[in-house]
């Protein structure tokens, strides 16, 4: 009897040890990769990173933004090194197309909201880095910049866009009353800059103007005004242009009409280049209002501290058919990584850029003058009723086109418009001659 019970015994350990021998095993091989992720060293090394300058009016450094966080990711990741290449505006893009031809291309770059940098397959994916809880904590638009064909190519760090600057010291002394709550009509914006055009000195000559601006490649200060009654430059679901009809005649009549049927812009308006139109906002004070990017804000208000500028205030564009302000931009600035050989060197990028993106991070966008593309961050200008205002407009701008073709048609259409403003074509022509060749463009593509 004694014996059964100690085979029975036994029996009963054997098939106890058998039944739980897989967990044995799990427990030890979880147990072994435990060992090893201790043991296992953080990646080491250069990162290469190319930027361009973010001016902080503050303290007038144009890299210090990126550079402050540069220093302080080195010091938290020993080991780490952020190799930093600054690039300007004039320069840079072409350094980057160049970079990219040659293969010689930095670690990480602001370019991942470029549509043909995310075509060429060049650039990480990063969803399989970033959380859906991440990935939500992102603005919608600004998440939208980076995603094409459902994949997420890059990083976004911070929102811009177009609005006008309002000299008020000019709307006092003419007695006109800038618009409520920063909107107006065309018709409205047109009567008010008529009177503030006009002859200070009695001399017989204008020298003030209600309005002024430039026109180049790349920059949209004047497509408010353009795009005001609901005209499409290129139709998102065929990819098509189609900036040629009754609404896209209309809008660019409104702009030209400024200079010659209304008379509110200086003679040479459609020739001055950018620092000049600028300057005559600015500087010279003779102009009223000024289309600009956000980056102006810190600019005008710093000048205005140390007694050089003016009080101002911000308004959206001029209201059209569409019923809604309008402005055109490529709003989001987004990091993005270039193709990595080194799987823990490409998370060692990711956690940078998750690290300068961070909320605490985001807040000190503010000297920058520009925007948070985090959601939750609803406090930053709460007292600030300019910058407000121009959060709130971040609704209604449209981000340019995404066309691989986009830059050889933004030049064509520049141009045109361009010739339209010096008076050498009609608006019509100008349109006619920009569809013909913007549609060569299309048909050597195919």
């Amino acid at each position: 009897m004694k014996k059964k019970l100690i085979q029975a015994f036994v029996q009963i350990i054997v098939v106890l040890l058998i039944l739980s021998s897989p967990l044995l095993i799990v427990n030890y091989r979880k147990q072994i990769n435990e060992k090893r992720i201790e043991k296992e060293e953080p990646w080491k090394g250069v990162i290469t990173l190319w930027d361009f300058p973010r001016l902080n009016v503050k303290t007038g450094s144009r890299y210090g933004w990126i550079l402050d966080k540069i220093k302080k990711f080195e010091r938290e990741n020993p080991g780490v090194y952020i190799e930093f290449k600054p690039i300007d505006w004039k320069k840079g893009t072409t350094q980057l197309e160049e970079a990219v031809k040659t293969g010689r291309y930095p670690d990480i770059a602001p370019i991942a909201a470029d549509f043909n940098y995310m075509k060429k397959g060049i650039l990480e994916p990063l969803d399989n880095y970033f959380t859906k809880e991440e990935k939500n904590k992102f603005k919608c638009q600004a998440l939208r910049a980076v995603t094409y064909n459902g994949k997420m190519w890059g990083v976004p760090f911070m929102m811009t866009t177009y609005v006008m600057y309002l000299n008020l010291d000019l709307f006092i002394e003419r007695g006109v009353e800038p618009p409520i709550d920063g909107n107006w009509t065309y018709e409205e914006f047109v009567e008010k800059m008529k009177m503030l055009t006009w002859d200070s000195d009695n001399d017989g000559e204008i020298d003030h103007y209600g309005f002024n601006s430039f026109i180049k490649p790349n920059y949209y200060n004047v497509w408010g005004i353009i795009l005001s009654d609901g005209a499409d430059i290129i139709d998102e679901n065929s990819g098509e242009y189609v900036f040629y009809g009754d609404k896209a005649l209309k809008g660019l009549n409104k702009l030209i009409d400024l200079k010659y049927k209304y008379k509110v812009t200086p003679e040479d308006f459609g020739i001055l280049n950018e620092n000049e139109a600028w300057e005559m906002f600015y500087k010279k004070k003779n102009v009223a209002v000024y289309p600009t990017g956000t980056w102006a804000l810190r600019v005008l208000e710093n000048l205005k501290n140390k007694g050089e500028g003016f009080e101002f205030t911000v308004a959206n564009y001029p209201i059209g058919d569409m019923r809604l302000p309008v402005s055109l931009n490529n709003s989001v600035s987004a990091y993005g990584i270039f193709k990595q050989e080194d799987e823990a060197k490409l998370k060692m990028c990711v956690k940078f850029l998750k690290y300068i993106t961070q909320e605490k991070y985001q807040r000190e966008l503010e000297d920058l003058g520009v925007f948070p593309v985090k959601t939750g961050i609803t406090d930053l200008y709460m007292y600030d009723n300019k910058v407000k205002r121009i959060e709130n407009s971040l609704s209604y701008t449209k981000i340019i086109p995404r066309h691989e073709k986009w830059k050889e048609i933004d030049r064509i259409l520049q141009s045109q418009i361009k010739l339209a403003l010096i008076g050498e074509k009609s608006s019509k022509e100008a349109l006619d001659d920009a569809k013909k060749q913007i549609q060569k463009l299309y048909i050597n593509d195919n």
